[in-house]
C-alpha cells in the first residue's frame, strides 16, 4: 500500500501511517527500531531495497531522508515536504516512508524526523553516501544510537578512514568494516587451532580499499606484530598472510567467492568467503547496537603508525644479477699446471712452434 502526500507535514505523515495500519490490518507493534538513511535520489532506490530485505531479521520502521538541494534562489524560496507511506507488501517487513525535502527544510531535516520516530525505540543512522565528516555532531547523527557510513563509497576512502578516527565517537560503524567480518573470524579460529608465535603478516587486496587498511590495523593492534599491505588487482581482500613460529597461515581469495586455508602441516580446506550484499552488512550492524570496541581500537591504531611498523617487514631490495663478461666466461687455469714457489715467478709459457709447410 502507498499513499502519496505533496507538501505535508510530519503530523499528516503519521495519520497516514495510522489509518495505512487500519486499512490493512497490521498493528504497529514488533517493530524493534527506526533506520534513518539519508541519502540523494540517485543512491535512494538500492539503499531502500538493502534496508527493505534486512528487516526481514529486523522489522523496523525506515525513515528515507532526500535533501532536493537547488541552487535557484526562486527554488530555495519554495520550501515543502514531499512523503510517500509505504505499508503492507510495499515496505518489507516494517514501515517505509520516503520524504523529499525542498528549500529552507533542508537544513531542518532533524525537525522532520524526530516526530516520525518510534518512541522507545533506538535509532540508527546511515549514510550510504555523502556521509558527514562527524557523524556523532550531524544534526541527524544527534538523535541515533548507531550511525552507520562506508568509506568505500568516498571519492578519497584512505583520507575518509583518517577523518572517521580523528572524529571517532562510541556509536560510530563503518560498512568497510563489517565487510572483513567472515576474514577476521576465520583467522582467529586459524590461529586457535595451532599453538605459535605470530612475528608478522602481509595483507593484500586492491588498492584504496578501506577494508584493507582496517584489516591490517586490526592484525597490527591485536597481535602487535608489523603488518604489510600489497596491491593486487582484487576483488576487495585477495589474501592474508601470517608468518609464524611454525610456519605461515594463508587465507587466499583470489576470485571474490572461494577462499583456500592454508596451514602447516595440515591439508587445504576450501573456505566460502563471498562478498556480501548491502543488505547483509546493514543486517550484521542492526544486530548490536552498543559501541564495537574492537573497531575504536583498530581504528585507532593509525595508518601512520602501520606504516612506519611495516616498513620493519618490508623486503629487501635484490640486487640484479652481474653481467656475464668475455673474462668471467674463460676456463679456469689447468690445475695440472706446477704453481710458482714463493718469491719466484711462475714460468712463462712458451707458444707453440709451428709447424714446417709441407714439402
Amino acid at each position: 500500500m502507498k499513499t502519496d502526500l505533496t507538501d505535508t507535514t510530519s503530523s499528516k505523515i503519521n495519520k497516514a501511517l495510522v489509518l495505512g495500519r487500519r486499512a490493512i490490518g497490521t498493528p504497529a507493534v514488533g517493530m524493534v527500531l527506526t533506520l534513518v538513511i539519508v541519502t540523494d535520489e540517485e543512491n535512494a532506490y538500492d539503499a531502500l531495497k538493502a534496508a527493505n530485505e534486512a528487516s526481514r531479521e529486523h522489522p523496523s520502521r525506515t525513515l528515507v531522508v532526500i535533501k532536493r538541494v537547488s541552487r535557484s534562489p526562486r527554488d530555495r524560496a519554495n520550501t515543502r515536504l514531499d512523503a510517500e507511506v509505504r505499508l503492507g507488501a510495499d515496505a518489507g517487513s516494517g514501515e517505509t516512508v520516503v520524504l523529499r525535502l525542498y528549500g529552507e527544510v533542508v537544513d531542518q531535516a532533524q525537525s522532520v524526523v524526530l516526530p516520525l520516530l518510534l518512541p522507545d525505540a533506538p535509532v540508527v543512522v546511515w549514510w550510504p553516501v555523502n556521509a558527514p565528516t562527524d557523524p556523532a555532531n550531524d544534526p541527524l547523527g544527534a538523535l541515533a544510537q548507531r550511525r552507520v557510513t562506508d568509506t568505500y563509497a568516498a571519492e578519497q576512502p584512505i583520507e575518509e578512514l583518517t577523518a572517521r578516527a580523528d572524529t571517532y565517537t562510541p556509536g560510530d560503524t563503518d560498512l568497510s568494516w563489517t565487510r572483513i567480518t567472515p576474514w577476521r573470524s576465520m583467522l582467529a579460529a586459524a590461529l586457535d587451532q595451532v599453538h605459535c608465535t605470530v612475528t608478522s603478516a602481509d595483507v593484500e587486496g586492491e588498492e584504496f580499499n578501506p577494508s584493507v587498511e582496517l584489516l591490517a590495523m586490526w592484525l597490527a593492534e591485536r597481535l602487535k606484530v608489523p603488518v604489510r599491505r600489497s596491491r593486487s588487482a582484487g576483488p576487495g581482500l585477495t589474501s592474508v598472510r601470517l608468518e609464524t613460529s611454525a610456519g605461515p597461515i594463508v587465507l587466499d581469495r583470489p576470485d571474490g567467492s572461494l577462499a583456500t586455508l592454508s596451514i602447516e602441516g595440515q591439508p587445504h580446506r576450501a573456505v566460502a568467503l563471498k562478498r556480501r550484499e548491502t543488505s547483509e552488512l546493514i543486517a550484521e550492524e542492526l544486530r548490536r547496537l552498543d559501541p564495537d570496541d574492537t573497531y575504536a581500537a583498530a581504528l585507532r591504531f593509525g595508518l601512520e603508525r602501520l606504516d612506519e611498523e611495516a616498513a620493519t617487514v618490508a623486503p629487501a631490495p635484490v640486487d640484479p644479477a652481474p653481467d656475464v663478461t668475455a673474462a668471467d666466461a674463460a676456463p679456469a687455469e689447468s690445475p695440472e699446471e706446477p704453481s710458482a714457489e714463493p718469491g719466484k715467478k711462475a714460468p712463462a709459457k712458451k707458444a707453440p712452434a709451428k709447424k714446417a709447410a709441407a714439402k
